[in-house]
């Protein structure tokens, strides 16, 4: 199978060509590589051995094809659009220590009447469109901006309820769970609108996602999923293919189960290729679905990134840019850069990704 060069004989594309054609699956120079977002405690490492001084120059500084925007989301309880919803009745909430299977406050709902107590917030009162505009502008024009959106409505429902209480809902009270989730969506639908309007003509790309899957398969049947979790993909994914933008799914662990789901559901892209996950292996990903979707991923955190060595990380990159001469953006396989992943073994993997030769 050919290499870049092959198409190319040098870096001749800007970055956000190469991360459109690559989700295009058309022809590339090189790889399109995502840093990620790294882990508050991992940044100060990545700070001192880039010699930056905060994420905004280390996203310049690292070689990233992407430059990720998050929404700016201020209320009385939250910092983050992933932590808007109160549901512990606590005051604030912590978005870095956030917990799904704590009793939410619908844990004991049992009518739709029981969880009409709760005051839903309204996202135009707490975010800016200003300061959208102001964050993406920050990015160089070269770069694809990449907006991190989430609209985590699954993993919301489960802490709403707490999730093993949301997943009994699932199955015998649906009317309650779908009600709860259908809140959600439009939650998110409605900040999703303002950051599109606030940003449009600026944005390439946004990831949205939920985590659906374990380190051995689903955490609930594929039937289920399907019934509970794609058709607000559909409805968020539609919104942002409205605006020419396109989506990168998330979800950790083996989902392999539903990949053909979240296609039919009109993903352009899916992340992270969780390594290590049953099922993600991507030479099978790539021969059952690289015709009709591309990825995310693919280099492992779980034991790769965090131990190397150098070598071991180049012959991967290698690896995957032989099996992907488009179609994959090169990238951890999580979202976050966590403290054990040394800053040199994404040094190494930067440099193995966007060399010109295989």
């Amino acid at each position: 199978m050919p290499g870049w060069h092959f198409f190319f004989k040098e870096n001749t594309m800007n970055s956000k060509e190469r991360v459109i054609r690559t989700i295009e699956r058309k022809p590339v120079d090189r790889p399109a590589v995502w840093l990620g977002m790294p882990d508050i405690e991992a940044r100060p490492a990545l700070f001192d051995y880039y010699g930056v001084e905060n994420f905004h120059e280390l996203k310049l500084a690292v070689g990233d094809d992407f430059y990720t925007v998050e929404v700016p989301y201020e209320s009385e309880t939250a910092s983050a659009i992933y932590a808007a919803f109160d549901w512990y009745g606590e005051g604030a909430v912590d978005a870095e220590h956030r917990t799904l299977t704590a009793p939410g406050c619908f844990a004991d709902a049992e009518e739709i009447e029981d969880t009409l107590f709760f005051d839903w917030p309204d996202p135009a009162r707490y975010i800016d469109p200003e300061e959208c505009r102001r964050r993406i502008e920050m990015a160089p024009q070269d770069k694809a901006t990449l907006g991190m959106l989430w609209s985590a409505h699954f993993q919301d429902a489960c802490a709403a309820f707490g999730m093993e209480t949301a997943f009994v809902n699932m199955m015998t009270n649906p009317e309650i769970y779908e009600y709860v989730d259908g809140k959600i969506v439009d939650f998110y639908l409605k900040a999703n609108e303002i950051f599109y309007e606030a940003t449009k003509g600026m944005l390439d790309v946004v990831l949205i996602g939920n985590d659906v899957g374990s380190q051995r398969g689903l955490m609930i049947s594929p039937d289920l999923i399907r019934k509970v979790l794609i058709p607000g993909v559909k409805k968020l994914v539609d919104q942002a293919h409205s605006y020419g933008v396109k989506v990168i799914y998330h979800s950790c662990g083996s989902i392999a189960e539903i990949i053909p789901d979240l296609i039919d559901a009109g993903v352009d892209a899916i992340h992270p290729i969780q390594a290590l996950a049953a099922g993600m292996n991507p030479h099978e990903l790539k021969e059952k679905h690289g015709s009709r979707v591309s990825f995310c991923g693919g280099v492992d955190v779980q034991d790769l990134l965090v131990n190397g060595p150098e070598a071991r990380i180049r012959d991967k990159i290698a690896e995957l840019r032989t099996l992907f001469p488009t179609g994959l953006i090169i990238s951890p396989s999580h979202e976050a850069i966590l403290p054990d992943i040394p800053p040199a073994n994404i040094k190494t993997m930067f440099d193995a990704a966007t060399s010109v030769e295989v």
